[in-house]
């Protein structure tokens, strides 16, 4: 892993999944800097999510861009980093592969209630629980044969399994996970 663009990647999936705890974990794998997406969500987005009210395109618009510009500003100045994004949506991802090309993305699949009891033990977020449906609703799973740089993995495996399987995952020839 040298080029930077092998070295870039997108912890995704719903609330709960544990992107921020595999993004911490990837991140210090890698020796690679981490970009924790919920610290970059505008005050008024914080503000509806706090009152259980779900962001739309609009709100995650602003949100997307400033990820990433991140990315690409620790691409091009560190050789890669972590980020820890819902991106939840194909269009999002797309937007974030736009910023920063070479983008691979690991989608934390897991279920309703899992995600829901997880959100609701989580005391002091500002994600209200109430938001767990809307989450689903707004997902897009990536599709293996339209998104191939997408690592799939089920979000109840042991944090240290998953870390050992983004870093062992494979690289084809232009880049991305097969």
């Amino acid at each position: 892993m040298t080029d930077s663009r092998h070295r870039t990647f997108v912890v995704m999936g719903v609330a709960g999944c544990g992107k921020s705890s595999l993004g911490a974990a990837l991140a210090a794998a890698l020796a690679l800097p981490l970009i924790e997406g919920d610290d970059h969500h505008s005050v008024e987005s914080r503000a509806k999510m706090s009152r259980g009210i779900a962001l739309d395109d609009a709100d995650r618009a602003g949100w997307l861009d400033r990820l990433g510009a991140e990315l690409g500003r620790h691409a091009a100045q560190e050789g890669g980093a972590v980020l820890s994004c819902s991106a939840l949506k194909r269009a999002y991802r797309d937007r974030l592969r736009a910023a920063c090309p070479g983008l691979r993305f690991v989608f934390l699949e897991l279920d309703r209630d899992e995600a829901l009891r997880r959100v609701a033990s989580r005391a002091t977020h500002f994600f209200s629980s109430s938001l767990v449906d809307s989450q689903f609703a707004t997902l897009e799973r990536p599709d293996p044969a339209l998104e191939p740089d997408v690592l799939r993995l089920s979000a109840t495996q042991p944090l240290d399994e998953l870390c050992a399987a983004v870093v062992a995952a494979p690289i084809s020839a232009d880049g991305v996970c097969p």
